[in-house]
């Protein structure tokens, strides 16, 4: 009976672990939601934390779950998933997020989860934890989504300037300062459906592996997933202020018109990989985007230093947290 006791609250202490991890998510990610939407000058920060906080929550009735099946059984072997596993991983993920959010370096809290993943799997079992096929599609998205966020923020970028190529400045400032409502609002729907279905598969995972919940059920249990939705929520609404301003302001100076075209192009991105059920990186995609409008003014309206600095972040995340989280898988063993 006490050993049975003992195996409830470790599970329900690392659930809450997991919740915290979803929240620092939330609060991390706040600046891919909005950055734009605050370095344009539509919203006041509080206004757009709260807006992105609210969009962050709805997609818990707009998107399927496939982002956390692909983490929950697409990442690692499930066989060998335990307590501490789980434990290392989101130990190496929250590691890493704290680390570049004291230097305001917009990283990825996707690929850091995914990183401790590894790191954690790596410690117990070696290489033959791993799965690759399902990596290997995670790994491929940190390059296709930025490059599709470019992409899509350049062709809107460039079809807006010709459509309203006669307007005069005031006219096109003052209707997409509306419009950017609309793409604000899509972005932070996007985002709160693939960042918050990563926690959901690692609670999950950590269910099925502790016996909580059957291996062969479709979803996980409604609280868990109502619960990530919220905990990310309430992370964006506190925000993450250092990251903002380099989001915002370091890599390219936006207009409303502009801030219209990355979110709309990053919000399609994220959209896309949803529905394919890959979790990818909201900040790899919003700073593509972001990087792809400011290119179709010129090459230097883009600060390429503090671009190729976020590139470097996004290269360190998954070696970095999976360090960490072998640290942390070695640590539960000692604490758990």
């Amino acid at each position: 009976m006490q050993a049975i006791q003992l195996a409830i609250w470790v599970v329900a202490a690392l659930v809450a672990v997991a919740l915290v991890f979803d929240f620092m998510n939330g609060f991390h990610d706040a600046a891919n939601s909005i950055a734009t939407v605050v370095s344009t000058g539509v919203l006041k920060p509080q206004q757009a934390v709260a807006f992105a906080a609210a969009f962050n929550v709805v997609a818990f009735f707009v998107f399927h779950l496939k982002v956390a099946q692909t983490v929950g059984k697409g990442t690692i072997d499930p066989h060998i998933v335990d307590h501490y596993v789980i434990f290392g991983a989101l130990i190496g993920a929250i590691g890493w997020n704290v680390i570049t959010w004291h230097y305001g370096i917009p990283s990825s809290s996707s690929h850091a989860l995914i990183g401790g993943l590894v790191g954690a799997a790596l410690a117990k079992s070696g290489w033959g934890a791993l799965n690759v096929d399902g990596l290997m599609k995670t790994v491929a998205f940190i390059f296709i989504s930025p490059l599709l966020g470019f992409v899509l923020g350049s062709f809107f970028m460039l079809a807006v300037s010709w459509i309203y190529f006669r307007s005069p400045p005031s006219k096109v400032d003052r209707r997409f300062r509306r419009l950017q409502l609309v793409s604000a609002g899509l972005y932070s729907l996007g985002h709160g459906g693939n960042d918050a279905q990563k926690t959901i598969g690692i609670i999950w995972m950590l269910l099925i592996a502790t016996g909580y919940t059957s291996s062969i059920a479709d979803v996980p249990p409604l609280w868990v997933i109502g619960g990530c939705y919220l905990s990310m929520g309430i992370g964006t609404l506190f925000g993450g202020w250092r990251i903002v301003r380099t989001m915002g302001q370091k890599i390219t100076k936006l207009k409303p018109v502009g801030g219209f075209c990355a979110e709309s192009g990053g919000a399609i991105t994220l959209f896309i990989a949803s529905w394919l059920g890959i979790p990818v990186s909201t900040t790899h995609t919003i700073t593509g985007a972001i990087v792809g409008v400011g290119a179709t003014q010129k090459l230097s309206a883009v600060r390429w230093g503090v671009a190729g600095s976020i590139v470097w972040a996004w290269i360190l995340t998954i070696p970095a947290s999976a360090v960490i989280a072998a640290a942390g898988w070695w640590l539960g063993h000692r604490l758990l």
